[in-house]
């Protein structure tokens, strides 16, 4: 769904603020809520000048927050808001044409469980390569079929274990009932305390 499950977003959200990065990208945003919870998370006291009473010009904020959502009937006016730039396109067609080490933080949130095992693998890749520090994801614990018509894009294809995220370099797990919310960190980079 182009929605994220309620019980984590506090755990992605505090990691993110624990990261602190000045970039971030959002792959599979879907309705946005992601980049929105980021944008006020990380940015702060630059979205708004409250002597003012004014929101700040985008030219004063902080953090960069990209996405990258395959689906463009999902655009809400939270992507218009929270991110500088979304490529309305397929993960597996823009990712590999992004720099190594592009984004301090990628996150990508539900979304692993709707590519095929060896294509979600390779995503896997792609998204530790773009990142400079850290790496998020998430997908259910349990497999959920779901078939969706008028978005194949949501069909679930693959289920992943916790040993499947480990043995791909994503081995840091984030307490959750339903998903697995699984870190990779980039050489050098510690968890905070």
């Amino acid at each position: 769904m182009p929605f994220s499950q309620s019980g984590q977003l506090s755990a992605i959200v505090r990691f993110a603020e624990q990261l602190q990065p000045t970039s971030v990208l959002d792959v599979g945003t879907g309705m946005g809520q992601y980049g929105l919870l980021l944008r006020n998370n990380l940015e702060n006291v630059n979205l708004f000048d409250v002597e003012k009473g004014v929101q700040r010009p985008r030219s004063e904020w902080k953090v960069r927050i990209d996405g990258i959502e395959g689906f463009p009937a999902y655009r809400t006016p939270v992507h218009d808001h929270a991110y500088q730039h979304i490529w309305w396109e397929h993960a597996q067609a823009r990712l590999p044409l992004l720099a190594d080490r592009a984004y301090e933080l990628v996150i990508c949130i539900d979304v692993l469980e709707h590519f095929d095992k060896p294509e979600g693998e390779q995503v896997l890749r792609e998204l530790r390569r773009i990142a400079s520090r850290a790496v998020l994801i998430s997908t259910p614990k349990d497999f959920h079929a779901q078939e969706v018509e008028a978005n194949p894009l949501e069909n679930h294809r693959s289920h992943w274990s916790q040993q499947e995220l480990a043995a791909l370099g994503y081995g840091e797990i984030l307490p959750d009932a339903e998903s697995w919310i699984a870190v990779a960190r980039a050489d050098g980079e510690r968890a905070a305390p």
